[in-house]
């Protein structure tokens, strides 16, 4: 049965040591290529959130959410606000991958330095000056001699107020400008303790919804919003239309102009692109339905933004979410969408060798046997003009040399589909056989 098994249709061994170096240099290329293009994101991502109660807190909890669906743990990282997360993203020591920083925080040339990118404006931020009902203020002058509370530097709001009140002539040391964090601020105010405080928020924060219900409590209304979207570009003129807090006790009660940044969503531009992809996408859910200031759709948008948008996130906006996570899962979509051109590559590279390699596989089987030629035609070539005296010697020493010959080539396993190649091999010894034995019976 082991001799019989020596000659089958198809010989594995051969083609393993035909297509093996091939196959191990396609799987080398392949390995080189994953290493570039990288196509798997990391399972971790840290955000840089804001103060607590905060709509940039709020709004984190919702991308880690989203993230968890496709297994990336997310850690939300307190901030005071705008101003520190983008110190945080400026510092790689920091930990922070993404982070949310309010428009006019920074220059597009400063930005392009630090290699920060943009993945979109999210919502806008209205300006909400809140301050006691004793005092009626309809103009910003009206603050001076006021102690109102702007916040901590790192939120960002400080630096903006300032330059709100330098468009009305009003000097920061004009007025008491006090620096607590947004919760104490409050409590400060709703004790008597301060004249006003200043927030820039989106409406869904907590303490925003509580005050604008508050009793004693009014909102400033920004009757020249649209004079100073024209002295700073990055501010929008948005209106907090009557009774959308509360329409059954007609809160508020008139349309009020407000002034709003945008918040927008940045990271460092080596943040992978597979997780850039998937926060975008996470941020059309969150942030594409409608709101008190924006239309179905109008965000997340890659306007309202002076830092540099990232590719990827351009590119969804133009186009939508890539086709193949319509179908497929995240993981596998994007390990397709990013190692297609590879795949092309390697395809076009298989198509030639899939023509070299049966060839190979050929000649190596038939090499068994043509390399018993080169001996036949060496005994052949000794029983040639050998002197009379060693004839005999020289044909005796060849006729036992073709015996080993035709012994080898019995052992050879061969495939029978070339089976004929070996009895015409055969047959030839013994055709050499006979010529020697030939040329010893004329003697």
């Amino acid at each position: 049965m082991s001799k019989i098994l020596k000659f089958t249709q198809f010989s594995l061994r051969d083609l393993l040591a035909t297509a093996g170096p091939t196959v191990l240099a396609i799987g080398l290329i392949c390995a080189i290529a994953y290493w570039l293009v990288d196509p798997s994101p990391p399972s971790h991502v840290t955000i840089s959130t804001g103060q607590e109660n905060s709509a940039y807190e709020e709004f984190a909890k919702k991308y880690a959410a989203a993230l968890a669906k496709h297994h990336i743990k997310t850690t939300l990282k307190p901030s005071l606000g705008s101003q520190e997360n983008l110190q945080r993203l400026n510092d790689p020591k920091s930990g922070v991958d993404i982070a949310f920083v309010q428009s006019g925080s920074t220059e597009q040339s400063e930005a392009e330095r630090k290699g920060l990118v943009s993945l979109g404006s999210l919502f806008t931020e209205p300006v909400w000056l809140f301050f006691r009902d004793s005092h009626d203020i309809t103009q910003l002058t009206q603050l001076k001699g006021l102690k109102i509370n702007a916040g901590p530097d790192g939120t960002g709001v400080p630096r903006l107020f300032k330059q709100i009140l330098s468009v009305n002539g009003v000097e920061p040391t004009d007025l008491t400008l006090g620096a607590l964090e947004n919760t104490p601020a409050t409590v400060e105010l709703l004790e008597g303790r301060i004249d006003g405080l200043v927030f820039s928020s989106a409406p869904d924060a907590p303490l925003i919804q509580m005050l604008l219900q508050t009793p004693g409590i009014r909102l400033f209304d920004f009757t020249q919003a649209e004079a100073y979207t024209r002295r700073f570009p990055f501010l929008s003129h948005v209106i907090l239309p009557r009774g959308i807090v509360d329409l059954g006790r007609d809160l508020p009660p008139k349309d009020y102009h407000l002034i709003a940044p945008t918040a927008t969503l940045v990271a460092r531009e080596d943040l992978h692109p597979a997780l850039i992809d998937l926060f975008v996408q996470a941020a059309a859910g969150i942030h594409g339905g409608a709101g008190w200031f924006r239309k179905q759709g109008e965000f997340p948008t890659a306007n309202y933004t002076e830092i540099p948008v990232a590719r990827e996130a351009e590119k969804f906006y133009k186009n939508g979410p890539p086709i193949l996570q319509r179908y497929l899962t995240y993981w596998l979509a994007n390990f397709f969408d990013r190692m297609w051109v590879f795949v092309v590559a390697l395809g076009a590279l298989f198509l030639p060798l899939s023509r070299v390699i049966p060839p190979l596989y050929v000649w190596r089987i038939r090499s068994r046997v043509y390399r018993w030629y080169g001996q036949l035609r060496s005994v052949e070539q000794a029983i040639e003009d050998v002197p009379a005296d060693k004839r005999d010697q020289v044909r005796t020493a060849q006729l036992r040399r073709l015996n080993e010959i035709e012994e080898k080539v019995n052992q050879i396993s061969i495939p029978l589909s070339f089976a004929e190649g070996l009895y015409g091999l055969r047959s030839h010894i013994n055709f050499v056989r006979e010529r020697v034995q030939a040329l010893a019976r004329a003697e």
